[in-house]
């Protein structure tokens, strides 16, 4: 890109969507900030922005990524549109370079980010803590600006038909989270998990033969390792994570080879929450608590879930639990509530705060529901 006096200039492809050209050109990361135009106000009323307000939330993320993998990392087009005259003067008249040339913008056009605009601050970020980032390049398709209304249809256009990928398969292919290479071992080697794991949707439609997902896999192994996504895992943790999983294929008889190989994946959903990420979640965390309380003894207090009655009908189990109203609930209340039963079952010391939870609910701190429900 080049500068004068009063314009910028960029090398460009010019190419043709609905009637209309639109530019792709290069452009060096350290004037992503300085010529972007972006509104972060959410004081302007929706109708009249041209985009969403800027979650900032997402931005840490996006920027440590960008400064932690300078060697590896990528990052796709941002889509701009340009409020202002643009001039287009290609390489030659006809031939394959007719499409190829330069375009001039005006200092005084407006560039405003139609998709992209969280790459954009991040970007920003990064350049503040690693300035020699700034003389690589992004790839920006530049549209030709028609007023408020075409920048708002472009955005809507862009996003309309966008389809988030799966938790699962974001775990699958990332090979820079160690949490998860750890799940995909956990699903290929726990006999419970291995060929009974969806590794690419996270949720399992009903005539799956499936019966865990790679996320729930995930999330549960962060739960028992109290481990957050990026976080290291250690030689020991991995053999821990991969043992408690191990070691309650052996004891659940549901989750046992014999068992799930001669009933169909659609009736053990159905009829067990054991099979639900509701329970894997809770188990993780209660998983946790029991090898910091018990750390040589961890598997012998797992037994205790062998008698456990994992059936959706256990009402007085499972309600106001892993359940409400009859219907499986994987909410953060609900997840932890069913870990304090399975903690409570396998004999666990209860925090503080676990014993509010249990005196303010159903839930009795005197003596566990579960024998209880037995007797």
């Amino acid at each position: 890109m080049i500068m004068d006096s009063f314009n910028y200039t960029f090398a460009a492809l010019r190419g043709i969507q609905a009637g209309r050209e639109y530019f792709v050109a290069m452009c060096p990361l350290r004037l992503i900030p300085k010529i972007f135009y972006f509104n972060e106000t959410d004081e302007i009323p929706p109708d009249l922005r041209a985009q969403r307000v800027l979650n900032r939330g997402r931005i840490p993320a996006i920027s440590r990524y960008l400064v932690e993998n300078q060697q590896d990392y990528v990052f796709s087009a941002i889509t701009a549109s340009i409020d202002g005259e643009v001039s287009f003067q290609p390489f030659a008249d006809k031939g394959p370079l007719h499409n190829a040339g330069q375009i001039t913008v005006p200092m005084s056009a407006t560039f405003i980010v139609n998709d992209g605009q969280h790459r954009r601050a991040a970007i920003e970020e990064a350049l503040k803590e690693c300035p020699s980032l700034g003389d690589e390049t992004i790839a920006v398709v530049f549209f030709i600006d028609a007023g408020l209304k075409r920048s708002q249809q472009l955005f809507a256009d862009l996003n309309t038909h966008a389809v988030r990928a799966s938790a699962s398969i974001g775990i699958l292919y990332n090979f820079r989270d160690p949490l998860a290479q750890l799940s995909r071992t956990i699903a290929n080697q726990v006999p419970v998990f291995k060929g009974f794991t969806d590794m690419e949707r996270s949720s399992i439609p009903n005539r799956s033969t499936k019966l865990f997902t790679l996320s729930g896999i995930y999330h549960a192994t962060a739960a028992l390792l109290k481990k957050s996504d990026g976080d290291d895992v250690l030689s020991k943790e991995q053999h821990l994570a991969i043992g408690f999983w191990t070691e309650l294929s052996k004891i659940i008889p549901e989750w046992q080879d014999n068992i799930i190989r001669r009933t169909s994946s659609a009736d053990l959903r159905r009829d067990y929450v054991l099979f639900h990420s509701v329970l894997l979640n809770a188990l993780g965390l209660a998983g946790a608590d029991l090898v910091a309380q018990y750390p040589d003894a961890w598997n012998h207090r797992l037994h205790a879930l062998e008698t456990v009655d994992w059936s959706r009908s256990n009402t007085n189990f499972w309600e106001g639990r892993a359940m409400i109203g009859g219907h499986l609930s994987k909410s953060r209340t609900n997840v932890l509530r069913t870990a304090m039963l399975l903690k409570q079952i396998m004999g666990l010391q209860l925090t503080e705060s676990e014993q509010r939870e249990i005196s303010s609910s159903d839930l009795r701190s005197d003596k566990p529901e579960w024998e209880e429900a037995e007797a």
